[in-house]
């Protein structure tokens, strides 16, 4: 008793560290895979961004380069009485274009006409200046010292008859007006120049920190450097930071150079949601293998009580032999009585056996009584008033119900088949598949429900077949998926219409539109688990939009979930047509 205590308390810390281990390698494997998805949509969202950044200051850059040829700039260094035609000129520029400043510079560096009528500043020697008077054209940024302003310089050079560098045209930009219509998206987003400065960024906290010589983190100019450790998980750099309420905690980090405008983008990408997601997928496998193993455990308990009963047997049937080994009669009485035993014995397991076949047969048969009920009571009563119109002599009549009786029969079989086809485990490669019949046939096993609550139906199947790609049970789970949706979304709803239409183009488009609440979180409705039924509920777990999604990518397609203009939701599937070439 005691060995088998060990032995038990044995195996229940192997199973222990089995299931850490198992647990632990699921969530470093699913976070792995969170991360590098994170890491495509943050790479995605860092190069939109630097793009957009980009895409603006071009427009000064192309004004710079456009306006410093204009014949009025260009007559500035010859006759000073156009000053007030370059200042208007330039001043109309600025407001179409909401730049800061345009000025029009001589070689020397002296202001002749400015959009802010400030001529007594000299641009001589400030880098972008020089550049263009090389006949280049002029990029820098940095604070402007007449407005206290982030700005970013372009100087574009004008040239004279002689092809020298006759003038400079400036345009100045306010990078505030340039970042204020992305100031706080998601995520966060900062530029830093060569001298590893932050001077753009969508989080208005981590303008001009600065990056330590030698360290990936960025600090305040002024004041005690926050919290920071850099590591790296699953080939990707994570931050582990302390930055403000509008930064994550930990965050991915991501660059992406820009040289055209001399600066670098980074971002800082929450990480939080790979967290979750493999903590979710880590606690669906333990979870999974914490009932196998209870089951076993309870295989092992079944197992001991069953040989320490078969211990207590074989000493009492030991006893018993011996004493009734005495005399022949005992024995024969004995093995009379065993004989009887082993034959209740077996006639209690036949019986057994057949109480579990009928239990099997009640819950299969429990599934389509209800779809098959309604068709059996009218042929019952067809039948009847058949025999009754025979016996009138009405042999027409007769004849009618004969055939309504075998329009029911072929209803039950195809009810039946239906039935049948969605639940096999379909095997097939993808193939051709006529989506109508599909349609059709998840309609067929909805029937029920739309009694139920009272389902208008508006479907009009087109006259001939259209041919898809993909597999008839797998499309059937999605169409059965998506009418089962509308149905529930108009529990509560009046009125209750479900839309079915399939519209041919390009590729072949099936809408299934419901006039329930419509969708509440969009962006949502495709992750798994994620339901907007009570919890707890036994409709669903939240699955059915996702494995739908899955199923239709499978087959090269599309779905996609929208709401409806006046109200409900519409879901809409795309399906590349079946061509000769993919049946060859």
């Amino acid at each position: 008793m005691k060995t088998w205590v060990r032995h038990r308390f044995a195996i229940l810390a192997l199973f222990v560290v089995f299931l850490t281990a198992i647990t632990a390698g699921v969530w470093r494997a699913g976070y792995g895979q969170a991360l590098d998805q994170l890491a495509q949509r943050g790479a995605a969202d860092l190069a939109l961004a630097s793009d957009r950044l980009t895409a603006q200051l071009q427009r000064y850059q192309e004004l710079a380069v456009l306006m410093a040829g204009h014949p009025i700039l260009e007559a500035l260094p010859k006759d000073g009485a156009s000053a007030r035609e370059a200042t208007s000129l330039l001043l109309e520029a600025a407001d179409k274009t909401a730049a800061l400043d345009l000025a029009y510079v001589d070689i020397d560096g002296r202001v002749l006409a400015s959009a802010q009528k400030d001529i007594t500043a000299s641009l001589s020697g400030t880098p972008y200046f020089e550049r263009a008077l090389h006949g280049a054209l002029g990029a820098h940024h940095g604070v402007d010292a007449r407005t206290g302003r982030r700005a970013f310089y372009f100087a574009s050079p004008s040239f004279g008859a002689d092809g020298r560098v006759s003038g400079v045209l400036v345009v100045t930009v306010d990078i505030e007006n340039v970042e204020w219509n992305w100031r706080g998206d998601r995520p966060a987003v900062y530029f830093v120049d060569e001298y590893g400065v932050v001077f753009i960024s969508n989080r208005s906290e981590l303008l001009f920190w600065e990056r330590l010589s030698g360290s990936a983190a960025i600090v305040p100019g002024q004041g005690r450097a926050p919290e920071f450790q850099s590591y790296a998980r699953a080939g990707h750099t994570l931050w582990r930071l302390d930055w403000g309420p509008y930064l994550p905690k930990r965050g991915m980090h991501l660059v992406k150079p820009l040289p055209v405008i001399g600066l670098r983008g980074e971002a800082v990408i929450d990480v939080a949601p790979a967290v979750r997601l493999a903590a979710l997928q880590a606690a669906m496998v333990a979870a999974l293998i914490f009932f196998s193993g209870v089951l076993l455990y309870q295989a092992m308990l079944r197992r001991q009580v069953l040989a320490q009963a078969n211990a207590v047997l074989e000493e009492r049937v030991s006893l018993r032999t011996r004493a009734l080994s005495e005399t022949n009669a005992q024995l024969r009485r004995e093995i009379s009585e065993r004989e009887d035993a082993e034959a209740a014995l077996k006639k209690a397991q036949a019986d057994l056996v057949q109480a579990g076949k009928l239990s099997a047969l009640g819950q299969m048969s429990a599934g389509i009584s209800h779809e098959l009920n309604q068709p059996l009571m009218a042929i019952q009563q067809y039948s009847e008033n058949g025999a009754l119109f025979l016996e009138r002599g009405k042999t027409d009549i007769a004849a009618d119900n004969l055939g309504r009786i075998s329009a029911m029969a072929t209803r039950m079989g195809r009810i039946i088949r239906n039935l049948r086809a969605f639940a096999r485990n379909e095997s097939e490669p993808i193939g051709r598949v006529d989506i109508v019949s599909v349609i059709n046939a998840a309609l067929e096993l909805s029937e029920t429900r739309f009694r139920q609550h009272d389902i208008v139906l508006e479907w009009t199947p087109p006259e001939s077949p259209i041919w898809v790609r993909g597999g008839e049970v797998r499309l059937g789970q999605v169409m059965v998926n998506l009418i089962a949706n509308a149905v529930d979304a108009m529990a509560e709803s009046a009125p209750k219409i479900l839309s079915i239409k399939v519209i041919r183009g390009a590729r072949a488009r099936i809408s299934v539109r419901d006039t329930g609440p419509g969708i509440q979180e969009p962006e949502k409705m495709f992750d798994p688990f994620f339901s907007t039924k009570a919890i707890g509920s036994s409709e669903g777990m939240g699955l059915g939009l996702s494995i739908s999604y899955g199923l239709v990518q499978s087959f090269g397609g599309q779905i996609r979930g929208a709401n409806a203009i006046d109200s409900g939701a519409i879901f809409t599937v795309e399906l590349d047509y079946w061509t000769e070439e993919q049946a060859a």
